[in-house]
C-alpha cells in the first residue's frame, strides 16, 4: 500500500495554468500586430478566385463565338456555373456577370461580395474578348 501511495505523491514537471494563459495573450497580440501587414496578402490570394473564373468565362464565351458568331448575354448559355457565394452559405468570394454582349465583343465582371480588408471597399475585376483582365477596383 505504501509503495501506491507513493508512485502517485510524485510530482511531474509540467506548466500551469497561468503560464499558459500568458503564452495564449503573447501568442494573441503577435497575430494581432501581424495581421494588418498580411491584408494585402489575403485580398491578392482571394483575387485569384474572381481572376481564374474569369479566364474561363472569357474560354466558354470564345467557344460560344466560334459556334454562333456572336458573343452571349446569359451566364447560362456559355455553360458558366459558378459556385455558391459565402453570404448564400458557398464557399465563393465573387458573384459574376456580362455586362455587355454584342456580336463583336463582350465584357464580364466580378464583384467581391466580401470586404477581405474591412476598409467598406469591394474587388470588383473585369475580363474583355481580347482577354484584358484587369482589376477595377481594389480592395
Amino acid at each position: 500500500m505504501k509503495m501506491k501511495t507513493l508512485l502517485f505523491r510524485k510530482k511531474v514537471p509540467a506548466f500551469n495554468m497561468q503560464e499558459l494563459l500568458v503564452v495564449l495573450v503573447i501568442i494573441g497580440i503577435l497575430v494581432l500586430i501581424a495581421l494588418p501587414n498580411l491584408m494585402p496578402i489575403i485580398s491578392k490570394t482571394k483575387a485569384l478566385e474572381a481572376q481564374n473564373n474569369l479566364v474561363h468565362l472569357y474560354s466558354l464565351q470564345r467557344n460560344h463565338f466560334f459556334m454562333y458568331s456572336k458573343y452571349s448575354k446569359d451566364l447560362n448559355n456559355i455553360d458558366f456555373l459558378s459556385e455558391k457565394t459565402v453570404k448564400n452559405g458557398g464557399s465563393a468570394n465573387y458573384e459574376y456577370e456580362i455586362i455587355e454582349a454584342t456580336n463583336n465583343s463582350f465584357k464580364a465582371k466580378a464583384i467581391a461580395v466580401v470586404d477581405f480588408n474591412g476598409n467598406g471597399v469591394f474587388n470588383v475585376w473585369e475580363i474583355d474578348q481580347d482577354k484584358n483582365l484587369k482589376e477595377v477596383v481594389k480592395d
